[in-house]
């Protein structure tokens, strides 16, 4: 692949990012993936282990020797490399906001040499507490104690964006920010916390839907295939550089709602036991009563936002 234009994506052995490298690979794109494979697997890229145009690098960004030749001989590049899970991030704060202040540093030092655009994507998180009941991307953030740990996701992936946007502004990098909202769909694992394939999981076997809290608290799903298309759209878009996006479905359910339509769809016979919250986390975890995004920037921009039916997902993920 040398002397080739190819597409990085950073993370690309993760869910949303193994679905990513299909679809570019199928555009008939070359694609570079760096991933430590601290979350990720191989076996989500196992479907294009053997295609010509695509190269593995097991390595975290900051240890990938290549990184500076490889972001010189880039067209784009996707960085999805991330702590993933509210589970996760609550026991390893300390990693969470160290990996990802660092790595994504380095990675923008090497792409501003080169002018190589970048997208990264970010969270639902950083709207953090806000009782707003839609965000859109120019709201202001309301994050939660430093004394809580649940909070360092969401802090970490806002700092990113911060300095991806100050890269933006004073060194002149075509950078683009993606805020994602509960992408799921197939090969998503609930190792981590996901709520959804951790639903469906126990449905499957016709075991207890655990819901933390009163389960009155409310999401939007998005499917992952929506969430690649927009993100493939904003990296055609150019008038895209320098601004935010929310992708994500606007479809809202309450998670007691989504595991009784889990239970429903799939014909399980599983019941749904409630769990306080200080038993599933920590004591004083916060959660947000609501997460609905405004989707009409990105359909300005691009033209397209996610639609696929929660049923749909539901449906589509189990198979």
């Amino acid at each position: 692949m040398k002397n080739q234009k190819h597409i990085i994506v950073t993370g690309g052995a993760g869910f949303i990012g193994a679905h990513l490298v299909e679809r570019l690979l199928a555009d008939g794109k070359s694609v570079v993936v760096i991933d430590d494979l601290s979350t990720g697997s191989r076996d989500n890229l196992r479907a294009v282990a053997m295609n010509k145009n695509f190269r593995f690098i097991q390595s975290k960004i900051s240890s990938c020797t290549e990184l500076p030749e490889l972001c010189a001989d880039a067209e784009f590049i996707f960085h999805l490399a991330a702590t993933v899970g509210v589970e996760l991030v609550v026991k390893s704060a300390l990693h969470v906001l160290e990996a990802s202040f660092n790595e994504m540093q380095i990675l923008l030092r090497a792409a501003e040499k080169h002018s190589t655009p970048l997208l990264l994507t970010s969270t639902s998180e950083v709207y953090g507490k806000s009782a707003k009941p839609e965000f859109g991307e120019d709201d202001d953030l309301l994050i939660g104690p430093p004394g809580h740990s649940r909070w360092s996701y969401a802090s970490a992936k806002l700092t990113d964006e911060f300095l991806a946007l100050a890269y933006a502004r004073e060194k002149g990098l075509p950078v683009t920010i993606a805020r994602l909202f509960n992408t799921v769909g197939p090969r998503q694992t609930g190792r981590y916390g996901m709520v959804l394939p951790r639903f469906i999981a126990a449905a499957k076997k016709n075991e207890s839907l655990k819901v933390f809290g009163d389960g009155a608290q409310s999401r939007c799903f998005c499917f992952v295939h929506d969430a690649v298309e927009s993100l493939v759209r904003l990296q055609q878009c150019e008038t895209a550089r320098g601004e935010i996006f929310n992708i994500g479905g606007t479809e809202e359910v309450s998670i007691l709602e989504l595991a009784k339509l889990v239970v429903t769809t799939l014909g399980s016979k599983s019941k749904i036991e409630l769990i306080p919250y200080d038993q599933a986390y920590a004591p004083g975890f916060d959660d947000m009563r609501r997460r609905k995004p405004l989707v009409e920037k990105l359909d300005r921009f691009v033209k397209f936002k996610p639609q696929t039916t929660l049923k749909e997902i539901i449906r589509l993920t189990a198979k």
